[in-house]
């Protein structure tokens, strides 16, 4: 074993995640490909191993110990970029159907390729979310959708909340300090048909701590959302 699947072994079994070799050798590949196509194309500031293995691997890993991920899903991840966190769950529960959304075609190149160089099924989409989120094909079809991104919550959740079903989840990964944020957001969600069911905050490492919020869909989301994203910037919900 390569001492990067050693250290990656380490990590994630002192979180309480027991990896396969498949499972491990898997993770390596996709660390490796994310420093090559990083040359050429934008994905990621983080190169060392050990920012690799805790702030995107086990990052995205953790939100298996707050959703039940053993069963086949659906899983759309908007906003995809490198693969955060869809990618690193499918290693770990192959049984997700994931769906990588993205606006860059770029992107959408790297994470096709990554999931047949993975032998991962899937699906990378070149379309905008507000886009996908009002076609028939994505519109509230989705067991779990998953966000990793730096947009405001009441933002982020008029992009994610449209693809979700009733009953389903909408998965935020964040920073942590986020009440502010879930505040502002309140009226939002109830908007778009959410409900909060759990603000999760846990801690990486001794400087790395982040926050995970589920939000549950208990009713459609009325046609007028998402607006274009001009508009959800501009105006956002409050």
């Amino acid at each position: 074993m390569s001492s990067f699947a050693e250290r990656l072994a380490v990590v994630f079994e002192k979180n309480g995640f027991m990896l396969s070799a498949e499972q491990k050798e898997k993770f390596e590949i996709y660390r490796n490909f994310l420093l090559y196509w990083n040359e050429k194309v934008n994905l990621t500031a983080i190169s060392s191993d050990e920012g690799i293995i805790i702030k995107h691997f086990l990052d995205s890993a953790f939100a298996a110990k707050y959703v039940p991920l053993s069963k086949r899903q659906k899983l759309a991840d908007i906003g995809s970029g490198a693969g955060f966190p869809s990618v690193p769950l499918k290693i770990m529960y192959p049984g997700l159907d994931i769906t990588l959304v993205d606006s860059l075609n770029k992107r959408i190149v790297f994470l096709q390729s990554l999931l047949d160089t993975l032998g991962l099924k899937g699906k990378a989409l070149h379309i905008r979310a507000e886009d996908a989120a009002q076609s028939p094909l994505y519109r509230e079809k989705f067991d779990l959708v998953s966000a990793r991104a730096v947009a405001r919550m009441n933002i982020l959740c008029e992009y994610c909340l449209p693809f979700v079903m009733p009953g389903g989840l909408f998965i935020a990964l964040k920073g942590f300090e986020i009440e502010a944020e879930l505040e502002e957001a309140r009226s939002a969600v109830k908007t778009l048909g959410g409900q909060f069911e759990a603000l999760e905050k846990f801690q990486l490492s001794e400087s790395e701590k982040r926050s995970i919020i589920l939000i549950k869909k208990i009713s459609q989301t009325s046609s007028k959302y998402p607006r274009q994203s001009g508009k959800i910037l501009k105006n956002p919900l409050l």
